[in-house]
């Protein structure tokens, strides 16, 4: 195997066993599918193998979208030189559901998941490997110190499960950190119980001053006080669950 360059932030899987696991690990092996950062395809050359698949791959790295015309040219207009966080997935599905898939780059995997949340109503399945810890965090119950705003805000909308944990020797160039493949598969909540952007803004306003109690990171606030409510506020974001910011999304006063 040829080894890729480094580009972006992204360790390039290099393991056929894992690369494979990985794809297998996608539950939902038809409809459409988006692989974020293919690299030099080790991923992609098994979801091109899938005919029920409609997948596009999403790379902004110029050489690795080069690798991949040369490579896989019977995918060509599959493959899109872009940035993910920028780019408008309706230009791809529309309205329609889609899935998403990848070995995404550790520098903007937290970004990667904050635009799942944008299109958690079309979105159906996520498999993603990240940097342990992240992974981690994402799937982390109340009451942790890495619990955090991702916890609270995908574990509102997603089932998550932590697959498998990955070492650092089956990358070019090796992380210095573990590596951990995750699944987020859509709940059955269409819509939280509250005001949607209300619950998103507390809960990343709790979350980034974590070390208070939520009387002071909520300061900006008015809530109208009932018992649970007065006690809910002199607790920390981490010991919270998702029904509990959604009590205090609904008790702001109007």
């Amino acid at each position: 195997m040829v080894k890729p360059k480094k580009a972006l932030g992204q360790h390039f899987l290099t393991d056929e066993n894992i690369a494979k696991r990985i794809v297998d690990s996608l539950q939902n092996n038809s409809g459409n599918l988006i692989e974020i950062g293919p690299g030099k395809g080790v991923l992609s050359k098994y979801l091109m193998e899938n005919k029920d698949l409609n997948t596009y791959f999403l790379d902004m790295d110029t050489e690795s979208i080069e690798y991949l015309h040369d490579n896989y040219p019977a995918f060509k207009e599959k493959v899109i030189e872009t940035d993910f966080l920028k780019y408008d997935l309706k230009q791809l599905f529309g309205e329609d559901q889609f899935n998403i898939i990848g070995n995404f780059p550790y520098n903007i995997s937290s970004q990667i998941f904050f635009r799942v949340l944008d299109y958690r109503n079309q979105i159906g399945e996520v498999v993603g490997m990240i940097q342990k810890e992240v992974a981690e965090r994402i799937a982390e119950p109340p009451g942790s110190k890495t619990y955090g705003i991702l916890s609270v805000l995908l574990q509102a909308y997603f089932d998550i499960d932590y697959l498998f944990t990955v070492k650092e020797g089956v990358f070019f160039p090796p992380p210095k950190v573990k590596s951990a493949v995750i699944r987020l598969k859509r709940n059955d909540v269409e819509k939280l119980d509250c005001d949607e952007k209300l619950f998103f803004k507390i809960v990343k306003a709790g979350f980034n001053q974590r070390r208070k109690t939520l009387r002071n990171s909520l300061k900006a606030f008015e809530f109208e006080l009932t018992d649970e409510i007065s006690f809910l506020l002199t607790q920390r974001a981490e010991q919270l669950e998702i029904t509990n910011f959604i009590s205090l999304a609904n008790a702001v006063k109007k």
